[in-house]
């Protein structure tokens, strides 16, 4: 269960509604339409000790659970799902440290980060290898000292060539299939780490996407995250917790949609009276507005899972992220007809929430993929 009461969700989520609508909100269109790093919502994210909030006390991180870091990712997207993907690859980075890396691991990596003296990533995909990982081509070739020496491509890596630290995934066993991936942490200052042009992307544009190449980076064997070959298994172990972000990140989306909707009907007459009085439109409302309460339910209920250690928690991660991000998708959709013709330009946020949704559905495993961990789970139970 969550160790967090109803009175310290509600005081975690005033704050960072605060913080979202005070601080980060007054920038979210220009870090849009300059695709440049949201560096004043991500100051006060630091400011706040709201920028990771998985991270900790022992590290110097706030220690919140599950349920807190949603309802924290949710306010945060609310107002500039940029902001929040940046501040969310932090525990992308320190779910690896968390479930397999040593103490001395943890210490060295992530205190920086519960600072907000550095900043994370997590380098898993490759050109040739989103959706099956298990096919990734980058090598790491154990050197003679005991280190080990990197070569290939990864791609769409959040925070890319901003990040400071970065939980990157390789073969280390050609031979072992999924069972000779390794988990290592590579440093923005390695010799052979460089970084590919920011990617242009439909939304999230503030937040850096880029290749990451390895070029030979030689690294001690201090690097290597819970020995060779269980990488995999800590990709997936990461994925199965952070997923539920994403479902967090795609109700404040949603949740913001609405909320511009909402006010925009209420405010517009045609016809001589206000759009909020045609029922048309109020049956719209409502659908969007059940359809955000549902994700957000889905979302919360996979936290709590994530915290029991419940078994099921990745497919009940899988369903929150399939449906919150569904839901987003066809919730802005729906904002922008809404607001007509102003939906559709940049004077107000729904374009901009309409586009930054998509990616909702794509990363961290497609629904498709979701689809798929979902219907394992339920049949590997009913074989029980």
């Amino acid at each position: 269960m969550s160790t967090a009461t109803a009175e310290d969700l509600d005081e975690i989520r005033e704050l960072a509604r605060s913080i979202a609508i005070g601080r980060i909100a007054p920038f979210s269109a220009d870090v849009d339409e300059a695709a440049r790093f949201p560096t004043e919502g991500y100051e006060a994210l630091v400011e706040s000790q709201l920028h990771a909030v998985v991270i900790p006390e022992a590290y110097g991180g706030v220690g919140a659970d599950a349920l807190t870091g949603a309802v924290v990712a949710e306010e945060i997207a609310r107002v500039c799902a940029t902001t929040q993907q940046v501040s969310g690859a932090n525990e992308l980075f320190a779910w690896p440290l968390l479930l397999a890396g040593s103490e001395e691991q943890k210490q060295r990596w992530l205190t920086p980060i519960a600072a907000g003296k550095a900043l994370g990533a997590f380098a898993l995909s490759e050109p040739e290898a989103g959706s099956d990982v298990a096919s990734m081509t980058t090598r790491a070739i154990a050197t003679s000292d005991g280190g080990w020496r990197l070569r290939g491509t990864k791609r769409w890596i959040t925070n890319g060539g901003v990040a400071d630290h970065y939980v990157l995934f390789a073969v280390t066993d050609p031979d072992a299939g999924s069972r000779g991936i390794s988990a290592f942490v590579v440093e923005k200052d390695d010799a052979g780490l460089s970084f590919g042009a920011p990617e242009r992307k439909m939304g999230l544009k503030g937040s850096p996407t880029t290749e990451v190449y390895l070029d030979d980076v030689v690294l001690p064997a201090d690097r290597l995250i819970g020995g060779p070959g269980v990488g995999l298994r800590i990709a997936l172990g990461t994925l199965d917790r952070t997923r539920t972000a994403v479902a967090a990140q795609a109700v404040g989306i949603a949740q913001g949609a609405l909320d511009v909707a909402v006010e925009y009907v209420t405010q517009r007459r045609q016809f001589g009276k206000a759009l909020a009085e045609f029922q048309g439109l109020q049956f719209m409302l409502a659908d969007m507005a059940v359809a955000v309460r549902a994700a957000r339910l889905l979302t919360h209920a996979a936290a709590t899972e994530i915290e029991a250690g419940a078994p099921t928690m990745g497919a009940s991660g899988a369903a929150a992220k399939l449906f919150a991000s569904d839901t987003a998708m066809s919730v802005t959709t729906d904002a922008v007809q809404l607001l007509g013709g102003s939906g559709y330009v940049k004077d107000f946020p729904v374009e901009r929430m309409m586009r930054d949704a998509k990616i909702t559905q794509i990363y961290e495993g497609t629904n498709q993929i979701q689809r798929i961990v979902i219907a394992r789970d339920l049949l590997a139970r009913a074989q029980r």
